[in-house]
């Protein structure tokens, strides 16, 4: 934490990084093309302070690539102190434009001057498709527009030799999310959260006067963002570009939309993408889809178009972390580049960071069009990618039931039961639990109250249209609580047998994961334990051992990091002001810290990082030195449990006394609202994908044991299903076990550590940063055999 270097970093570590990774004598171009999208601005800011971390030049080069033709005052040097304050900026702030120019040659000669004359030869640029195509020209353009250039005395020979190669790694910024190859582009997240919030308000409108909503969201080409707002607020109807409706869809619709209101259900919502088309290619307008409504069923009918607001607003947590998160990997990756390196793109899947070879995803990005113009659909589908793909599926299974008669019965019963303290998503995750168990024959059962509600019997069947709406409420409606099954084990087993239980699924956080642990251990003295038991792990401290992420735990960093922004505006205003916020999470250290990275706090205090009273004082100095600069405002995070007497209190009165005269100080204990409040479209979709994965896994087991009366005695019978790195695992709780500090309620290795050095990086501390390895380009898509972990 200190000034100088962390504590987990000897001085030697520290040289060696920055010798390996020395920017001295390069220049750095970023950029941002295209349409823009939130987040873009925290990609800026990393890239900026990564690379004069490391000693290069930075330059902003504005308004994308017509800055670069034109020059002059459009590409300026960046300092410190010019991104900050932009994290929690919607859009970009260097400008963004589409550019006929650099389509020309004589466009990119001119821009090739430009950069030349400033000596840049490495160039970051954010944007989507066509932008990183126009990267990749001019690479490959540039010792011949350098030798022309040359030739016209533009430019003399020394400096044509002496900047001969050009290096470019391009970063996805699009709120589509179309971009082959990457899981996730920067801007997509927020995107959903601007869809979310209006359909959870028209929600209530729609409930109140019976009416059917048309939302028509963003996506010419590309029908994520419409496929996940489905699954994200359990909409009716959704029409893809990928994926059009089969012939007849007009009578299949408004069968499904006077069933669903059959069911008593008040509200139709269908989404459409503004590219959606039929199977002939011809568009399928909202307004179309209103008049067949109105026309067919005479139902209330209102479109409501998102438009650019979908654009707008305020990057969520996810996008900044993206986003910083891959800026500094694309100042590595410069740093890295050989002249014989061709242009990547730095991506995410599942949970990491790689570097793809941009040709290879722009062309597969535009197979994707190509497929869909060729009315090949089902290549479509799988050319976006397994997640998209398994949200589609996901999507099909949740929304339409079909009638009793063709579902084959399992004579199974499935029980739900929530454990812990309530997390945002986990209502999300019983509904596709019940809908995904109903649809595979099994009888489903709603445990009430955690296993307290279990001894007591207070457990009822539920159905299809009972977890309707489920999807956008936060807390947890069968409610939970934290008793573990020890005390009422005699009781519990007697529940089972009354309701023939033969298989549990256990949504919650490490209680749930220790009640797991004891369920498995009575199974010797109660038959009835001897049952497929499985975990999904639902707690925003994110501390469930075999996963990287919980339920719930993006819901809560939101929240953190929406106060956070409210709190540093304050600051600003007052001018020389620290803010100490203590955050939850147990001895958990995650939302303290990734609140950290996208809030842009000085430092995070967390329990897994031990401090002493030199690494206190080390951060009043480099705040104090920071308040000398034009930011003069603080954020400190504390987790709540980091140090037993280094409290809130004591490190506010530190800083208090220590900063006498240079700052002031406030502190802020933000409480239980991080438990609280919609989840967002992240946990939502978690929520439904995992817990769906987890009913088929439960299903599967069920079907071995069909006719064979078997009970389940093996550990791989009871598992917790988690997300590991780009992949989704079931793992038996008794070798995670192992993994386990059970004083603490950690996990003992988390990945989210390695983050940390990204935090005080772009905090101006000096610390080593594990570098990925250095020309490392991954093949796009490799299908293996294991589950992608694609949110």
């Amino acid at each position: 934490m200190d000034g100088h270097d962390s504590p987990q970093t000897p001085k030697g570590s520290l040289r060696k990084f920055l010798e390996q990774l020395s920017g001295a004598g390069k220049a750095i171009g970023v950029l941002t093309s295209g349409g823009d999208a939130q987040g873009m601005n925290a990609a800026v800011r990393a890239v900026v302070r990564m690379g004069i971390y490391v000693g290069a030049k930075v330059y902003f080069i504005y308004e994308g690539y017509q800055g670069m033709v034109d020059g002059g005052s459009n590409i300026v040097e960046a300092d410190w102190e010019s991104v900050s304050s932009i994290l929690q900026v919607g859009g970009t702030i260097i400008g963004s434009a589409r550019c006929q120019d650099f389509r020309t040659r004589e466009g990119r000669l001119k821009a090739a001057c430009n950069l030349v004359q400033l000596g840049i030869t490495s160039l970051c640029v954010i944007g989507g498709d066509g932008s990183l195509t126009g990267a990749h020209i001019f690479q490959t353009e540039w010792s011949g527009l350098l030798e022309e250039l040359a030739r016209d005395g533009k430019i003399s020979t020394e400096q044509a030799q002496k900047h001969g190669h050009l290096n470019v790694v391009g970063m996805v910024g699009s709120i589509d999310n179309d971009f082959c190859g990457t899981d996730m582009t920067i801007g997509t997240d927020s995107a959903l959260h601007r869809i979310i919030e209006v359909v959870d308000a028209i929600m209530t409108t729609a409930q109140s006067h019976q009416r059917t909503f048309v939302l028509e969201v963003m996506g010419r080409h590309c029908g994520y963002l419409a496929l996940v707002s489905a699954l994200a607020c359990g909409a009716d109807w959704v029409f893809l570009p990928e994926s059009p409706p089969e012939e007849g869809w007009q009578e299949n619709m408004c069968i499904k939309l006077s069933e669903n209101r059959a069911r008593k259900k008040r509200l139709n919502i269908i989404i459409v993408a503004e590219g959606a088309i039929d199977t002939q290619n011809k568009p399928i307008t909202s307004e179309q889809i209103k008049e067949l409504v109105v026309t067919q069923l005479g139902y209330d009918t209102r479109v409501t178009i998102l438009g650019h607001v979908q654009r707008g607003g305020t990057p969520s947590a996810f996008d900044r972390i993206l986003a910083s998160r891959m800026g500094v990997e694309a100042v590595v990756a410069l740093l890295q580049a050989t002249p014989e390196t061709p242009a990547c793109v730095v991506s995410l899947s599942g949970n990491q960071a790689v570097r793809l070879p941009l040709m290879e995803c722009v062309q597969m990005t535009q197979e994707v069009q190509k497929a869909m113009d060729e009315r090949r659909f089902k290549d479509a589908v799988r050319l976006r990618g397994r997640s998209f793909e398994n949200n589609l599926n996901t999507y099909k299974r949740l929304a339409i039931k079909l009638p009793d008669s063709e579902i084959p019965k399992s004579n199974c019963n499935v029980g739900v039961v929530n454990v812990g303290a309530p997390a945002a998503g986990m209502n999300a995750a019983v509904r596709a639990a019940v809908r995904v168990g109903i649809s595979e024959g099994h009888k489903m059962f709603a445990v009430y109250d955690g296993f307290e509600g279990f001894a007591k019997g207070q457990i009822k069947e539920i159905g299809w249209g009972d977890v309707g709406g489920w999807t956008g409420q936060g807390g947890s409606i069968l409610g939970t609580k934290r008793t573990l099954p020890g005390k009422y084990l005699e009781d519990i087993a007697a529940q089972m047998r009354t309701h023939g239980i033969s298989a549990l699924l256990i949504i919650g956080g490490f209680e749930a994961f220790r009640s797991l642990l004891e369920l498995s251990k009575k199974r010797d003295s109660h038959p009835e334990f001897c049952i497929p038991v499985c975990m999904v792990p639902a707690t925003i401290s994110n501390n469930v051992p075999g996963t990287d992420l919980s339920i719930g735990c993006d819901t809560g960093l939101n929240v953190i990091v929406e106060t956070c922004d409210r709190i540093k505006q304050s600051a600003s205003g007052t001018k020389r002001r620290v803010f100490i916020i203590e955050t939850m999470g147990g001895f958990c250290g995650y939302l303290a810290n990734m609140g950290g990275l996208a809030a842009g706090a000085d430092a995070a205090y967390i329990f897994e990082e031990p401090f002493d009273i030199r690494d206190l004082q080390s951060n009043v100095e480099h705040l104090t030195e920071k308040m000398k600069t034009s930011i003069q405002r603080g954020l400190v995070l504390r987790n709540e449990s980091c140090s037993e007497n280094y409290t809130t209190d004591f490190i506010y009165q530190l800083y208090s006394e220590e900063g006498k005269g240079v700052f002031d100080c406030r502190k802020n204990v933000l409480g239980h609202m991080q438990q609280g409040g919609a989840p967002s479209p992240f946990d939502r979709n978690f929520g439904t994908k995992i817990s769906a994965r987890a009913m088929q896994w439960i299903s599967s087991k069920l079907r071995e044991s069909v006719g064979k009366g078997k009970k389940f005695l093996s550990e791989d019978s009871v598992c917790v299903l988690g997300i590991s790195k780009r992949t989704l695992l079931f793992q038996p709780v008794a070798e995670l076990k192992k993994e386990t500090d059970f004083e603490h309620r950690i996990p003992k290795e988390q990945w989210w550590l390695k983050l940390r050095p990204l935090m005080k990086i772009l905090a101006k501390y000096k610390v080593s940063f594990e570098v990925s390895d250095a020309s490392q380009l991954e093949p796009v898509q490799p299908r293996g055999p294991e589950e992608p972990a694609a949110i």
